[in-house]
């Protein structure tokens, strides 16, 4: 599987903001078939940082109505990746 493919995108969400300030931790949206040692060589890769370790959690689609209808909200898998002492990654916000 290839690099990009793998990390979809970084979240920014107040919990990830507080995480990456305190704990060096960064969340991403992952490929739901991508295991944690895949993640981990992909953000070495991507960003040239050391990665202490990977934690991961599948995040259940939920139904959501709209005005328009019933709509399902897709599955998805997330990823918090801890970095060493020292590095950082620049998200651009």
């Amino acid at each position: 599987m290839d690099i990009y493919q793998i990390i979809r995108k970084p979240l920014h969400t107040e919990k990830s903001v507080t995480a990456r300030d305190k704990q060096d931790a960064y969340h991403f949206e992952v490929d739901r078939k991508a295991n944690k040692i895949q993640i981990k060589e992909a953000v070495e890769k991507l960003f040239k940082v050391e990665v202490l370790k990977v934690r991961t959690m599948n995040k259940r689609g939920k139904p959501r109505r709209t005005k328009y209808g019933p709509l399902k909200i897709h599955t998805w898998k997330k990823a918090v990746v801890t970095l060493a002492e020292g590095n950082t990654i620049d998200l651009g916000y």
